[in-house]
């Protein structure tokens, strides 16, 4: 048994170094500098108490617009994602031809970063709408990424055609994991069509519920490579996510402090939706 402990620990131990520098250490240092007034550059830092947190909380109006700007599109992302990526996942699961040629090819999107994800839907919706815009003469088509209502939408387009795959993948697992025995009775017991999908295999799913959500909760509220390369927050700040307020904060004003008391409100709001979540959908699981 001591064998087998000490081997135990050997086993994780690099990982557990390796986690402990790269996020543990580096978030209570970023903790410790949110109550300072740190440029990020200087080595001189003033302690400040809760100045930054008073600052962001009552006069930061950018903050707070980036804030309600990315709950909305987490909300919506969230639906969006899960949903196309649940359907794509009953759709391969089909006894239909092509269909591992099909998982593929949806998934492939998931592995293109997003930097150039975003500078590649840029040039769709720059270039190619407005072109077909112009040739039909369909105003909305013109001008997608210069209007807020747009550039959220264009913002959406490009995270859900990116992570339904991903999402798929772990609902193509869960589905499979349905014992067929369980599938037969209640098609014996006349369940078909929507009966069926609600009442046996919906509920069933609720394991894989549990993870999606919590990843695609996790990933919308983080978004920063597709927003940056995308919109760049604009125009005039109005598509900006917490990340990319974060961001600019830090290396666009120099105010690192600051920033880094944004990223403690960002983290702490996070945590908490994603611990109520993860509550919620642990109670609804069910064992086949």
């Amino acid at each position: 048994m001591k064998k087998s402990k000490k081997g135990f620990w050997l086993f994780i131990a690099p990982a557990l170094i390796v986690f402990t520098m790269v996020q543990i250490i580096p978030t209570f240092m970023g903790i410790g500098y949110s109550f300072t007034d740190w440029d990020g550059i200087s080595k001189t830092k003033h302690f400040v108490a809760l100045s930054n947190y008073i600052t962001i909380l009552t006069n930061d109006l950018q903050f707070k617009k980036a804030f309600v700007f990315t709950l909305l599109f987490s909300v919506c992302a969230v639906i969006s994602v899960n949903v196309i990526g649940f359907a794509l996942a009953m759709l391969v699961t089909q006894k239909i031809k092509g269909s591992n040629f099909l998982r593929g090819v949806f998934f492939m999107p998931n592995l293109i970063g997003g930097i150039l994800l975003g500078f590649t839907w840029q040039f769709i919706f720059v270039q190619v709408f407005e072109a077909m815009g112009k040739k039909l003469d369909i105003a909305w088509l013109q001008g997608w990424l210069t209007d807020q209502k747009t550039g959220f939408l264009g913002l959406l387009i490009v995270v859900t055609w990116q992570l339904s795959g991903y999402m798929m993948m772990i609902y193509i697992a869960q589905i499979q994991n349905i014992p067929d025995s369980v599938m037969e009775a209640a098609e014996i017991d006349g369940a078909i069509g929507w009966t069926k999908l609600k009442s046996i295999i919906l509920p069933l799913m609720m394991p894989a519920f549990t993870i999606g959500l919590f990843l695609s909760i996790s990933n919308a509220f983080k978004l920063f490579d597709q927003n940056l390369s995308l919109t760049g927050g604009g125009p005039a700040n109005s598509t900006q996510m917490l990340a990319l307020n974060i961001y600019n904060t830090a290396f666009g004003e120099n105010r690192f402090g600051l920033a880094q008391s944004k990223a403690v409100i960002f983290m702490i709001v996070v945590m908490v939706i994603s611990v109520v979540q993860l509550t919620i959908t642990k109670k609804r699981e069910v064992e086949a």
